[in-house]
């Protein structure tokens, strides 16, 4: 049998009302584990280490296990923490004022900061330059400390994120700040390795070219990536 939880730690996650952070907390208390299948199939979540960190950033620990799958896959589940580790006064996140998007769609146009793609604010998310579990929030919403980027791209920045040291023991703001995914036009790294990214979406009558350029690397049997690499290195020699 499980050993109960402390009163208060037990009232801390009984606190939480925001919807996805309670979700998993619910299903914690109820199952002691979630995976990331089930968050998935059962609540709907695409990208469950975002749901994981609704809760952490709400200063309850949650620890990662590997169990297996039905299907016979090793995969990810989570448990809570020592209750020890909780920590006191994070509230997690604030919603964003509406108008705080049409500030910044103001100031960098209806497109995604990392692959450029131009769309309606609504598919746009709006993303803290440095990530929240690094730099928390300065109470004062400017403009400069924040980005508009498509699901697609925060998904891909969450992923590259969660992996660098720096985001999982050091927490060093200025290492974020120099990073592609808080400065793809001027960066030295990415999740502290050296690696240069090119994110580009091709649309409406770009398409076509796109569906050339695909052509052209099928028939030389390359991969379009390193194809378009290749051409890049003969452009530039």
């Amino acid at each position: 049998m499980a050993k109960p939880l402390p009163a208060d730690f037990l009232a801390k996650l009984k606190s939480v009302t925001a919807k996805r952070a309670r979700t998993v907390i619910e299903h914690l208390l109820n199952h002691g584990q979630i995976t990331t299948d089930q968050l998935k199939t059962l609540y709907g979540y695409n990208h469950p280490p975002r749901a994981i960190r609704d809760v952490r950033e709400l200063g309850i620990p949650i620890d990662m296990i590997r169990v297996t799958g039905l299907d016979g896959r090793s995969i990810s589940a989570y448990v809570l923490g020592d209750p020890g580790d909780a920590e006191s006064g994070k509230t997690g996140r604030k919603a964003f004022p509406k108008q705080f998007k049409v500030d910044l769609i103001s100031a960098y146009g209806s497109q995604c900061g990392i692959c450029n793609a131009r769309l309606e604010g609504r598919y746009l998310q709006i993303d803290h330059r440095v990530p929240y579990e690094v730099g928390g929030d300065a109470g004062i919403l400017v403009v400069a400390d924040f980005m508009l980027i498509c699901g697609s791209c925060n998904r891909a920045k969450s992923w590259s994120c969660e992996h660098c040291q720096n985001w999982l023991v050091n927490k060093m703001t200025k290492i974020c700040a120099t990073c592609y995914w808080a400065s793809p036009d001027d960066y030295t790294h990415i999740a502290e390795r050296d690696i240069r990214r090119l994110d580009i979406v091709w649309s409406e009558a770009e398409v076509a070219h796109f569906d050339a350029l695909k052509k052209r690397a099928e028939a030389a049997d390359v991969a379009l990536p390193d194809f378009v690499k290749t051409a890049l290195k003969i452009a530039n020699s």
